[in-house]
């Protein structure tokens, strides 16, 4: 009782808001074009048949309803016209038909039985703008228009005239239906916007997890070519002052804080090493295996072809010592891009070239076209993101992309001296 009060103290201002303005919401976006490229289509479409109807209805205001012609031809027209401004402006739309028909209801003298207030083109007029309402406001504004319609029309067949032949609970079972079809398709296509917003920040969220997946890997193997570094150190400055016969003071102090220094290093890493291993568990033979160099090149590409997949390598220019980032970061980026090559075009043939230039080493993987067409890297997944996140790292550059014959390449430059920069983050 206590909600229905409220309910009850609370329409009026409902009612003002809902009904006595010109808001309106636009019709959801499916897809392009949007519905405002194709709404002068849809009025030259309206035109025709609200013409059709303005004609029908003007006569029977006329002949049927005894109306005189200039107010037939009036209030038949706003009644028309009525329905083309709904495409823009449902809520006033709404407003000038019912308003015409009570105007009608007044004035009209009718001759013979009809369906009072409405005539049929004028029900038919008013149940499409009623239509166009609903799919525009929101359903309680539609179901508010709906009983004020319904209401008024009721008033005019009750009050005005009550001689004559009507049959308002078929108009009001029509204009119920419309309304109830326009606020599904409403819902619908609310529910439809949703989801696709849904759809697409899952997939935002499914990016940025494997994007935060594949640089805490990269992060994993570079700490543990690191931290193998710095035990070296640590172990060379421990050594130093014996290959020296009476080293001097300074230097065992100076050594002796490199070690110290040297440890301490290796033990936060250690530390940062294991926040990073904690969610995924490896076998102590994986943890504290070597991170791979091109020095394995040769076994990668054999176990490639123990898999069936036909591979030919070649090597240009001076083999020469690299960094350990590189050398880590490059046997990725052929290791990814041969997992790519069996996974989405197997049976065609692949090659691998490494070339080793003065101030960079350039990496090439290519294969020929499948025999079917084939998704070949066209989903983001760790494969070709981890290629890009390791060469933003060097601050080298990658290209990727099919070839003139059919098949796909992927070209990484890696800078022998570059400045590591780390990769932009995701917002």
């Amino acid at each position: 009782m206590r909600r229905l009060k409220e309910a009850l103290r609370a329409a009026p201002s409902n009612l003002r808001d809902d009904l006595w303005t010109t808001a309106y919401d636009p019709l959801p976006r499916a897809g392009r074009p949007s519905w405002r490229d194709w709404l002068p289509a849809f009025a030259m479409l309206l035109l025709l048949p609200v013409a059709v109807l303005a004609g029908f209805n003007i006569s029977q205001l006329g002949d049927h309803y005894g109306l005189e012609t200039s107010y037939a031809a009036l209030l038949g027209g706003l009644q028309a016209v009525a329905l083309l401004l709904a495409l823009v402006q449902p809520v006033p739309a709404w407003w000038a038909v019912t308003i015409a028909m009570v105007i009608i209801a007044g004035l009209a003298e009718p001759r013979v039985p009809v369906l009072f207030p409405w005539t049929s083109p004028g029900l038919a007029l008013q149940a499409g703008v009623l239509f166009l309402l609903a799919l525009r406001v929101r359903p309680r504004a539609a179901v508010e228009a709906l009983v004020i319609t319904v209401l008024a029309g009721l008033a005019c067949s009750t009050f005005i005239s009550q001689a004559h032949g009507d049959n308002v609970g078929g108009a009001a079972a029509i204009l119920t239906g419309v309304v109830v079809v326009g606020a599904a398709l409403r819902c619908s296509g609310v529910a439809r916007t949703e989801l696709v917003k849904q759809e697409e920040l899952t997939a935002e969220e499914r990016a940025r997890r494997t994007l935060l997946e594949e640089r805490n890997r990269i992060a994993r193997e570079l700490h543990d070519v690191l931290a193998h570094h710095m035990s070296l150190i640590s172990i060379q400055a421990q050594v130093a002052p014996h290959l020296v016969q009476d080293p001097p003071e300074e230097l065992k102090e100076n050594l002796a804080g490199i070690r110290e220094n040297a440890v301490k290093a290796l033990t936060e890493l250690r530390r940062v090493l294991g926040v990073l291993r904690s969610e995924e568990p490896e076998s102590e033979e994986v943890r504290h295996a070597p991170q791979p160099t091109l020095d394995r090149l040769g076994e990668l590409v054999d176990n490639v072809r123990d898999a069936g997949q036909t591979i030919t390598t070649r090597i240009t220019g001076e083999p020469r010592p690299l960094s350990p980032g590189i050398e880590l970061s490059a046997f990725r980026i052929v290791q990814e891009a041969l997992s790519n090559v069996m996974r989405h075009a197997s049976g065609t043939e692949a090659r691998v070239e490494v070339g080793y230039q003065q101030d960079a080493l350039t990496i090439r993987v290519t294969n020929t076209a499948p025999n079917a067409p084939a998704s070949y890297y066209l989903a983001a997944g760790h494969g070709l993101l981890g290629m890009r996140e390791r060469t933003a790292m060097l601050g080298g550059e990658l290209a990727v992309g099919p070839t003139p014959d059919g098949g796909y390449e992927v070209t990484a430059v890696l800078p022998r001296h570059s400045s590591t920069k780390p990769p932009h983050r995701p917002d």
